[in-house]
């Protein structure tokens, strides 16, 4: 390998020794081809093979996989659609915004029992989400959500006031909480390379280093990789967070950078300290979210605070030293009896970001070709079921999963560079803006 994979997150780094599968070798003719070896392609392999056991399926990832967000990410299985509630209902309304939910609350669900049936080893904890408010603002914030949501008939999700909030997560900032027990937290690694076991045991084909150089369309599909070319009757694209490098699907989204950081091991007094025995992931409500968890060992993982936008094709944004030293500042701020803990590991990786804020699945021109993106950094579970709406797309199966109104929805588009960049940063100045005005009194309210 070319590439030194460990380093891309503490996930791959702890996850041991790993050997990739082969590349493309020769002229492979398959039913259907998938770009992307992540949770989303990996998904659709098993749940295509599930269905149609004859079926000829094949997943091509250009590194390793879990070389993008699947392997990289904070692993949270929750039911987030987008940025947040209240501005899925603004930009999409609330009929919308309540199936969204109901298909991320199905996703979760489907990757606990997907872990059961399989016994799936990624260290899956199903400890539920905190999502914590830690100004009078973000309070405010918080409680519209939710009552947004019962509004619409979602139940399973209260609000613990600071008493509360304070007895799940020992800090001075937590001012309360949306409280959401169906959610838990995984090993990303782990995971992805799980579904990749159980994709090949449902007979699907996975080819790693497997970069696809070019893609012609005629009667069939010819992908071409350095050493080989696969023939299929149809493509997925399950390129997510790299969807603005192919040609056909370029302007649907963009890669906004996020980062994290991970301390050594917690002692049972640093533990203590933070009081947070019931294990939850959380999240703040900040549009630059903080997201926070712990591991199998108490390690204390943190994410976010800050996003990169690179321009055009650059995708080395995995490093930023600002970001790190800020992550180290709030974790400090969030938990003062962590003071004198070691952070051990850093790391980063693209997440995909459309223009309105939300997923998208859909057609590259007719349904022999689909897309998946979008999922804007909440796509752990949800790009478990992607794989099953996909595989019925596919299937040119009518189900409710095919039925979900953000399968073949026009996105708005990206621009072109110079704009793409301008644009991406103005929307980045507003969201770093409204940060700044629900934090304006962040300290007074301590």
């Amino acid at each position: 390998m070319s590439e030194n994979y460990t380093q891309k997150s503490f996930w791959l780094n702890t996850y041991g020794p790993y050997t990739p599968n082969a590349p493309v070798e020769g002229d492979i003719s398959v039913d259907v081809a998938i770009i992307g070896g992540g949770y989303t392609g990996l998904a659709t392999a098993y749940f295509l093979r599930k269905a149609e056991p004859a079926m000829k399926v094949a997943v091509l990832e250009g590194e390793i996989v879990g070389y993008g967000a699947s392997g990289r990410n904070g692993g949270f299985a929750m039911t987030l659609f987008g940025l947040e509630p209240a501005v899925t209902a603004m930009l999409f309304g609330k009929q919308k915004t309540v199936e969204a939910h109901r298909y991320c609350e199905r996703a979760v669900d489907l990757v606990r029992d997907m872990i059961r049936e399989h016994n799936i080893q990624s260290d899956f904890e199903y400890t539920g989400f905190l999502r914590l408010a830690t100004t009078p603002g973000y309070v405010k914030r918080i409680q519209h959500d939710l009552e947004l949501l019962a509004g619409l008939g979602v139940t399973g999700i209260e609000w613990l006031d600071r008493d509360k909030a304070r007895a799940e997560v020992n800090s001075p900032l937590v001012l309360g909480a949306w409280s959401e027990a169906r959610c838990g937290i995984l090993d990303p690694a782990k995971q992805v390379r799980e579904l990749k076991r159980i994709a090949q045991e449902a007979g699907a084909d996975v080819y790693e280093q497997s970069h696809v150089t070019e893609i012609r369309r005629t009667a069939k599909f010819t992908l071409r990789t350095p050493s080989g070319t696969v023939t299929a009757d149809k493509i997925v694209f399950a390129t997510n967070a790299y969807s603005h490098l192919i040609p056909e699907i370029w302007n649907k989204q963009v890669p906004a950078f996020t980062h994290m950081i991970i301390t050594e091991p917690l002692t049972k007094e640093q533990m203590d300290s933070i009081g947070w025995r019931n294990r939850q992931g959380l999240e703040d409500a900040r549009n630059l979210v903080h997201y926070l968890r712990l591991t199998k060992d108490n390690r204390l993982a943190i994410g976010g605070s800050d996003v990169t936008i690179a321009y055009g094709r650059d995708m080395n944004r995995d490093l930023n030293e600002k970001t790190f030293q800020q992550l180290e500042k709030d974790t400090i701020e969030l938990f003062p009896g962590l003071k004198d803990v070691k952070f051990v590991f850093r790391w980063g990786g693209p997440v995909s970001v459309t223009m309105d804020m939300a997923p998208a699945i859909g057609m590259v021109g007719d349904a022999r070709a689909w897309y998946s993106l979008g999922c804007i950094g909440h796509g752990v579970a949800p790009t478990h079921l992607n794989g099953q709406t996909l595989a019925d797309l596919l299937l040119e199966r009518k189900t409710d999963l095919t039925s979900i109104w953000f399968v073949d929805r026009k996105p708005i588009p990206w621009p072109p560079e110079p704009l793409r960049w301008v644009a991406s940063q103005a929307l980045l100045g507003y969201l770093h803006a409204e940060d700044w005005w629900y934090e304006r009194g962040m300290k007074a309210a301590l």
